[in-house]
């Protein structure tokens, strides 16, 4: 399939890119839901009912960012090369929380899940970046009231962020390339089919193991992200076509 240099891609992104950075997954074995009951810190519920076991959670979380026990991995720096190079436009669609797009250079960059480095007023609405421990005796910088503040993350129950931009962007894509997503947590598992159904987008799975939506994905490679992701911009970058091969 000869691919037009000058087409959009978007790249959705799940917690496989950012494992190889040190980042536990949240449903593999061993992962975030094997030693943390979803009930007590994902749902907007459980934030209401214990918010200081929330609020300890995600501080944990959020240090791993902070402290520097975390950095970008080959295929963060992948998609921020492409994203530079590409003549056409780059849209990374992220359902992590992390920041490890952004600090390896990532501008066009839409966190669909939210944010650990943020919170969120839950009286005011009020958004502003958070790099700290989070607790109930916090107090909101516009509202100045206290108690209010909880991780800006979206819960299970909650609607992702930035849809309208997102299947927009899927519209009007020619290339879709989902990275190291388990392809089973809607909406975002059904993008690819979004997008080839209404743009007519050629689909890429990149993942290290077969996900539950490849066959949707006209091409797939099977491998850790920091391989597959490098060898695959620099195909396209060289290329500037998919092979339509199945490894």
């Amino acid at each position: 399939m000869a691919f037009d240099r000058g087409k959009n891609i978007v790249i959705l992104t799940g917690a496989g890119i950012s494992k190889e950075s040190g980042l536990d997954t949240f449903r593999d074995p061993g992962g975030v839901w094997d030693t943390h009951r979803l009930e007590d810190v994902a749902p907007p519920e459980g934030f209401h009912r214990d918010p200081m076991k929330v609020h300890a959670f995600y501080n944990g979380c959020r240090r791993q960012l902070s402290e520097g026990k975390v950095a970008p991995n080959a295929a963060h720096a992948a998609l921020a090369r492409l994203e530079a190079e590409w003549p056409g436009e780059v849209l990374v669609v992220t359902q992590n929380v992390d920041d490890l797009h952004e600090r390896a250079g990532t501008r066009n960059l839409i966190h669909m899940h939210g944010e650990l480095n943020k919170v969120r007023c839950e009286f005011c609405d009020w958004i502003g970046v958070w790099d700290r421990d989070l607790s109930i005796n916090d107090t909101c910088e516009r509202c100045t009231k206290t108690g209010t503040l909880r991780p800006q993350v979206v819960w299970f129950g909650e609607i992702p962020l930035s849809m309208p931009e997102i299947y927009a962007a899927l519209e009007a894509c020619k290339l879709f390339v989902s990275i190291g997503t388990s392809g089973n947590v809607y909406p975002a598992a059904g993008f690819a089919d979004h997008a080839r159904s209404f743009g007519g987008a050629y689909t890429v799975e990149l993942n290290l193991e077969p996900s539950e939506g490849s066959p949707l994905f006209a091409e797939i490679v099977h491998g850790p992200a920091t391989e597959v992701v490098p060898a695959f911009v620099h195909r396209l970058l060289e290329q500037g076509w998919p092979s339509g091969r199945r490894t």
